[in-house]
């Protein structure tokens, strides 16, 4: 393997077997290389420079001679550049392309975590151009031939920190039901097919959020300022108008491009607050009665709850965390959600009926060897999932409703999640499984996620009775899906990081936690105080022999009977951080 790094292509020749008798190959031809950069922390041993990959999954250090070093010195971050790829006798060397800074420098992390996964974070110049051009506002002859929808009381709910605003509602009472209007910001009109902002967004794929930064989608000037749907200016918007019955179904819908303004920016924890305290004006009202109607269609289609504890960070002016603290999810939260919920699935019936490709947001059945591994979990605790072979949305709800008062509700909340599929994009329409809804696709989110603007886009081909062209939607969905996936990978990473930061000042201490993890090697535990995940290793269980049990997610001591089981509480003892690895290393307190 001395020849290859992580991501290059090889063809392998099989040349017999291992002890445990899988196959075993020799590379006969590096086919094609993924390296070109690579960032990591510079070390000096013996007079010799070489940068230490911060991807792990690099095994091999690089080497640096003193001619292509720079001013570059140990201890530092860069990126450096390889001027030669490993092979079978000689190590990968490079040049330095960049020096980052400082190791501990504030905001690190986040300029490591942009290299190491590949985050495009720099717009082009000709997409910076093309942004500077467009206007300041809404222009006259940007608002005609759409909608006048300026007088109506619309509001954005968002988080306290949230500064691109995507969506704006307003709910009036119509009869028994309700009329409900949900505004998009139309980035499609601003943002061409085609053209260099498109390019740009198309490969990021989304906005990526870091605790304290982000890396929008498209340039500030369109994503915090002419798309963003902030109080008191006009805006353009995409409106899903939906008339909703009094049992919480969508009775009729249609979409059209309009200019409205928001006329306030609410937060959730503000409107939480108001209806709690009965200080909520007529229009917050009726938004909440709206959404009480779409919970019962909710529960009667049989979507899917999950609980979940979302964490923040909380940081001082030197940009080191003082603490992480839940961060509580509240009615308003599931009031927008829902209305979300109502346009997006609006959007996939508007296009899947008039048979126009698209991308929908998909998340399949689960697959039948998890079903019958989560059957057979359930058995021994004499709980049963209804519904057979394929199970639908409804039984796991059903389930989820039956034991959300069991002191075990987390473990087996974690197993039900587990039996799931990823949700993807993709043209082919299977459905959404843990939503329970038949076609399925994102409208709700232009300014930060790529699908959305293509399907704003397809809505108006639609409606003006043309078609979408020029669009290769199965390789789009595969490129969306895998966008995403890095955001989220890139993110974790940070807050990995941040969280390993945090917690070099508390080793030596006891901690209660829960383990959220069995694996053959050892359990993951979740400190209650700290949301900062570690790992106990195995070898630290005491002086037993622990067989794993992936069926039943617990290890069992052969001669104690000692049992480790998934959702267990546990106290633990903090021994070892280590920052470049991310990991946390706990014992038994």
């Amino acid at each position: 393997m001395r020849q290859v790094l992580h991501g290059d292509r090889a063809s392998v020749r099989v040349i017999g077997s291992d002890p445990r008798g899988r196959p075993a190959g020799e590379i006969v031809e590096v086919l094609q290389r993924a390296n070109r950069r690579i960032v990591g922390r510079l070390h000096k041993e013996h007079g010799v420079l070489f940068l230490v990959p911060e991807d792990r999954r690099i095994a091999q250090d690089i080497l640096v001679p003193p001619a292509e070093a720079g001013r570059a010195r140990p201890g530092q971050v860069a990126t450096i550049e390889l001027v030669a790829q490993p092979s079978k006798h000689a190590q990968p060397i490079g040049r330095v392309a960049e020096v980052l800074g400082d190791y501990a420098d504030p905001g690190m992390e986040i300029e490591i975590a942009l290299r190491k996964f590949d985050l495009p974070h720099e717009f082009s110049k000709r997409s910076l151009a093309v942004a500077r051009a467009l206007p300041e506002a809404v222009r006259p002859e940007d608002a005609k031939g759409r909608r006048d929808l300026r007088e109506l009381p619309f509001v954005t709910i968002d988080g306290e920190t949230a500064k691109d605003f995507d969506d704006a509602v307003h709910a009036v009472r119509e009869g028994k039901g309700f009329r409900l209007r949900v505004a998009i910001a139309d980035v499609s009109h601003y943002v061409r097919h085609g053209d260099p902002l498109d390019a740009d967004a198309r490969e990021r794929g989304t906005s990526v959020y870091f605790p304290r930064r982000v890396i929008p989608m498209l340039p500030e000037k369109l994503s915090n300022g002419l798309c963003s749907l902030n109080p008191e200016v006009d805006r353009l918007a995409m409106v899903c108008d939906m008339a909703i019955a009094q049992n919480g179904k969508v009775a009729q819908y249609e979409f059209y491009p309009a200019v409205f303004r928001s006329h306030a920016r609410l937060t959730y924890s503000g409107v939480w607050e108001m209806l709690l305290k009965k200080k909520a004006n007529r229009e917050i009202e009726t938004l909440y009665e709206c959404f009480k109607a779409l919970i019962q269609e909710r529960n009667r289609r049989g979507a899917i709850d999950f609980e979940s504890v979302e964490t923040k960070m909380e940081f001082d002016a030197r940009g080191k965390i003082l603490r992480i603290v839940p961060e509580p999810r509240n009615e308003a939260h599931r009031l927008i959600e829902e209305c979300m919920l109502a346009a997006n699935v609006c959007a996939g019936d508007f296009l899947a009926a008039r048979g126009h490709p698209v991308l929908y947001r998909v998340h399949d059945v689960p697959a039948a060897e998890k079903v019958s591994a989560l059957r057979d979990f359930l058995a021994e605790l004499g709980l049963q999932l209804p519904g057979g072979d394929k199970p639908k949305p409804k039984d796991y709800a059903q389930l989820l409703e039956r034991i959300r008062q069991r002191p075990d509700f987390m473990l087996l909340q974690t197993i039900l999640l587990r039996s799931l599929k990823q949700a993807v994009y993709t043209p082919e329409n299977v459905g959404h499984f843990g939503l329970a809804f038949d076609a399925y696709v994102h409208f709700t989110s232009p300014i930060r996620r790529y699908p959305d603007l293509l399907v704003h886009r397809a809505i108006k081909a639609a409606l003006a009775g043309r078609r979408y062209e020029g669009v290769h939607w199965a390789e789009l969905g595969k490129h969306c899906s895998e966008t995403e996936r890095r955001a989220d990978d890139a993110s974790r990473d940070v807050e990995n990081w941040l969280k390993c930061y945090y917690m070099q000042d508390h080793v030596g201490g006891s901690y209660a936690g829960v383990v959220t993890g069995v694996t053959a090697f050892g359990l993951f535990v979740t400190l209650d105080d700290y949301f900062v995940d570690g790992l106990v290793h195995i070898s630290e269980l005491g002086r037993d022999y622990y067989r794993f049990d992936a069926a039943r997610h617990h290890l069992l001591g052969e001669r104690t009977g000692k049992r480790y089981r998934l959702a267990d509480r546990i106290k633990v003892k903090l021994v070892r951080v280590n920052l470049e690895s991310r990991k946390i290393d706990f014992v038994p307190a």
